[in-house]
């Protein structure tokens, strides 16, 4: 018997076939500026992260986890959420590492590595091991149980099941991890942790079938920004689990939140990439250097920059993080609030305008309208372009 079966015709194949027109146009792009590719890498994961741990409940901002991920943690976060950040992130390691793997296979033991990672080897939250016990799904509002997953004794022989269909499937991976998305999340093998475990799973899937691109494997930031739309799409399973539930709609819904997410992120990159050459482009005519573009890049769009988080990003030295601050602070391009170790640094007045003049624009209001309008200038070009 096939376990939650889908229809693999109509829609789904459009959406597979766009999926895969887009890996392509995009690998026609070439390869990227490092220093790019490697900030686009940490917005985008720590974006992925804040969304997919905030889902379950966890409560940290994308700063906080962009500043945990860097190793500055803020002290407003518990070392226990700390924790749960870091775990999601070196899950995702994980998968990356596991993907590349000559030798891999679908079974039960790569769910418990990856499940335990995820929770960051929390062993009172269950980490890395199959519940035992029954388990009640509630809706977070009214508390009334809205899905009974697999019985505890059936759970083991359905993640082998799970696991078996994911080596013999012929479909193409978005599909692949669309149904191994819901899968999980409906099998729940876990006793807590079992949402992001899905999701990093599917991720899993995509980068088993080529698609290791950043804008194919960061959906939990799209699904965090569309939650409703998100568990609606689990309503197919029912109120309780069975084996034979179609599970056609949570797949289609599955690939049209992928393909919305890979126009988005394709536009914002284009939209983004120019800001940050413009930014390294204002720091070389300057004679500043140009590592201080990651600096400028937060603090351009409201986030906070410590000396510490700096440091983390560009690997130098206490004394050049600080020469490269005060230089920066000195230009009119950050401004320094607070003292000694509770120093932050935050956008300049003329930060946006330089970043504006490379482009011909001449920036009026607030630091957060110029941004505004220079992104909304840049997205009108590019879509016209």
């Amino acid at each position: 018997m096939t376990l939650m079966p889908y229809s693999p015709g109509g829609m789904l194949l459009e959406y597979a076939n766009e999926i895969e027109s887009w890996r392509q146009r995009l690998d026609l792009k070439g390869p990227l500026p490092r220093t790019w590719v490697g900030r686009l890498r940490r917005d985008l994961e720590a974006e992925a992260t804040a969304a997919s741990v905030s889902m379950e409940g966890v409560p940290v901002t994308v700063d906080e986890v962009r500043r945990i991920l860097a190793g500055d943690p803020p002290r407003e976060v518990s070392g226990e959420d700390r924790g749960l950040v870091s775990g999601y992130r070196d899950a995702m390691t994980y998968v990356l590492r596991r993907a590349d793997d000559p030798d891999f296979t679908w079974q039960p033991e790569l769910l418990v590595a990856l499940h335990d990672r995820v929770l960051g080897g929390r062993h009172d939250l269950g980490a890395g091991h199959f519940r035992s016990g029954p388990v009640q799904l509630m809706h977070a509002k009214t508390g009334r149980i809205v899905f009974e997953p697999t019985p505890a004794a059936d759970l083991r022989n359905a993640v082998v099941q799970i696991c078996q269909q994911a080596t013999e499937s012929q479909a193409h991976p978005a599909v692949r991890a669309a149904w191994l998305h819901v899968a999980v999340a409906a099998v729940h093998p876990f006793r807590d942790g079992n949402g992001r475990a899905a999701r990093v799973v599917a991720s899993l899937a995509m980068y088993r079938g080529g698609f290791k691109r950043r804008e194919f494997t960061s959906l939990e930031e799209w699904w965090g920004r569309h939650l409703d739309a998100y568990y609606a799409l689990f309503e197919c399973l029912g109120d309780r689990y069975c084996a034979d539930t179609d599970v056609t709609p949570f797949v289609l819904g599955h690939l049209e939140a992928q393909l919305a997410q890979v126009r988005a992120l394709d536009l914002r990159e284009r939209v983004e990439r120019q800001i940050w050459l413009a930014l390294e482009n204002a720091l070389v005519d300057a004679a500043m250097p140009a590592r201080l573009a990651n600096a400028l890049w937060d603090a351009l769009f409201g986030r906070e920059v410590t000396a510490g988080y700096y440091r983390s990003i560009v690997d130098v030295s206490p004394a050049t993080v600080t020469n490269d601050l005060r230089a920066a602070v000195a230009a009119g391009l950050l401004t320094s609030h607070g003292q000694r170790r509770g120093r932050r640094y935050l956008a300049g007045e003329r930060l946006p305008v330089v970043v504006a003049r490379e482009f011909g624009l001449t920036p009026e209001g607030t630091i957060e309208q110029q941004r505004r309008v220079l992104i909304a200038k840049l997205t009108e070009r590019c879509l016209s372009s």
